[in-house]
């Protein structure tokens, strides 16, 4: 099934934009991704998966079984001919636990070479490494243990203060939990518990998150978001409690797979063993000693690009990044979005960091809606700010982002569902306010940046001061004026024009 980002893909041609792409040869899928965009945070022009389930005879016959072999192989073929149609400039293949593993793994490497694909195998620990900087790249500030179940294994990362430190691999791969299930009550939990106390990291989560990744996980986390009617279908930075986790391990020993099936978007392929890993998740934030999990869609290969960037590169909010990216392909006048936002950040300047980086990122979007039906620009940017492809935001944030939009583009002072049931009503009311100097700006300067330049906005004294040199007492106008007064209202003072 080939899946495209909900992120505008960049346009064929971009100037000064190569196209990179990762084949990803996992212990039960093998996918091709094609990235094109900023450095910091590419976007997906094209992802598709194979669920070959290379891993799934490993524990037994210690060999990649031969219909495993040939659907990877077949994938494989097409994956390097579309790379070459597709004119990807960069090319990387990797493959992890069961390639690594397997008696016979070396037939695939070599059917790969026939196809022109050079195929690293990555050890254990450089495979944590890349699933540790991925979760950096998507949460930048994440702080706790990486937990990335594959097929064949599973590895833990220490993540802290934006790099990875200790990091580990257990022959724990999903596929091959049936095994060790099948042994008897109790046993995956013992073997966890001698596997990670061998290891020196018993308790060593203790009062950190745990974030969780690999598709496995993910499928755990979207069944709960099914079963809680969660708003907002987007699994990354999804919270999975210690006590859910629990309560989920025991409802997948009851549902049926009708059940499971009709769950939106849960990959068939991953039904089969959800109920292992559901059970592996709760044994493995026991013995860590874990305060919760957050789901983390970002793994392998955005870590795996997150490490070819230069340390400058690194420290780039990816939510900035990925939203004035979006901008620039979506709304009129590139350098808009910037610097709209500093125009109005006099009015809000009590934020604290954090609220100021979602109005910045929502001022970068501000031009998103202009070709949408005038009758729908402000759901559309709602939609945009609630269900584009954003990382290092949360649920709370996503919906501050898209209730501003919301009211830049002309939405009532409402808040449409789902936000209110994703964010406060004080914290909604910011957003709104942000809306609504946003929507002043715009109109003022249309769109464009000289008059936003010459002009300034101030709050003292029960008073919103708009400031125009006389030269600009034109681009008062009737329109203006009325949004120059909606804000003030907002803020609860008066509107004045100061020439």
């Amino acid at each position: 099934m080939t899946t495209v980002s909900s992120r505008t893909p960049p346009r064929a041609g971009d100037a000064g934009e190569p196209r990179i792409a990762i084949i990803d040869i996992g212990s039960n899928s093998v996918r091709l991704v094609v990235y094109q965009g900023p450095a910091r945070l590419p976007a997906i022009l094209f992802n598709e998966k194979v669920m070959a389930g290379l891993g799934r005879s490993l524990s037994q016959t210690g060999a990649i079984e031969a219909a495993g072999l040939a659907l990877a192989c077949s994938a494989l073929q097409r994956f390097a001919k579309l790379a070459r149609e597709m004119q990807v400039t960069e090319l990387r293949t990797v493959a992890t636990a069961a390639v690594r593993d397997a008696s016979n793994g070396h037939e695939l490497i070599d059917a790969a070479r026939r196809y022109g694909l050079e195929v690293e195998l990555l050890p254990g620990e450089e495979e944590a490494m890349a699933s540790g900087f991925g979760v950096l790249s998507g949460i930048p500030d994440a702080d706790g243990i990486v937990g990335d179940l594959g097929g064949g294994s599973l590895e833990l990362v220490r993540v802290v203060a934006g790099t990875v430190t200790d990091r580990i691999s257990y022959p724990l791969g999903v596929l091959r939990l049936g095994a060790i299930r099948a042994q008897g009550k109790g046993v995956l939990d013992r073997t966890v518990a001698r596997l990670i106390a061998e290891a020196g990291w018993t308790g060593r989560g203790k009062g950190l998150p745990f974030y969780l990744v690999g598709g496995s996980w993910r499928s755990l986390a979207k069944l709960d978001m099914h079963l809680a009617a969660y708003p907002l279908p987007v699994v990354h930075q999804y919270p999975l409690s210690l006590e859910r986790i629990g309560e989920l391990t025991r409802m997948l020993a009851d549902l049926s797979k009708a059940e499971l099936k009709a769950v939106p978007d849960l990959s068939s392929a991953r039904l089969p063993t959800l109920g292992d890993a559901a059970a592996l998740l709760g044994s493995v934030v026991k013995h860590l000693g874990s305060s919760g999990t957050t789901v983390s869609a970002y793994g392998l290969r955005e870590g795996l690009l997150f490490q070819r960037l230069s340390v400058a590169e690194r420290q780039q909010d990816p939510l900035i990044v990925a939203a004035r990216d979006e901008g620039r392909r979506l709304g009129r006048f590139p350098e808009h979005g910037d610097l709209l936002g500093r125009w109005i950040a006099p009015l809000f300047a009590d934020e604290p960091a954090e609220l100021a980086r979602l109005r910045h990122a929502a001022c970068l979007l501000a031009d998103v809606g202009w070709r949408a039906n005038p009758e729908f620009r402000d759901e559309r940017g709602m939609e945009i700010g609630l269900h584009g492809n954003w990382v290092g935001v949360d649920a709370t944030g996503r919906a501050l982002i898209a209730q501003a939009l919301y009211a830049s583009l002309g939405g009532k002072m409402d808040s449409p569902e789902p936000l209110g049931r994703l964010a406060g009503l004080e914290a909604l009311r910011r957003a709104k306010l942000w809306g609504l100097a946003m929507r002043l700006g715009q109109r003022l300067s249309g769109g464009v940046a000289a008059p936003l330049q010459r002009s300034r906005l101030a709050l003292s004294d029960g008073a919103l001061a708009l400031r125009l040199p006389p030269d600009d007492e034109a681009l008062y106008g009737d329109t203006v004026e009325r949004r120059h007064k909606a804000l003030a209202a907002a803020f609860g003072c008066q509107p004045v024009l100061e020439l």
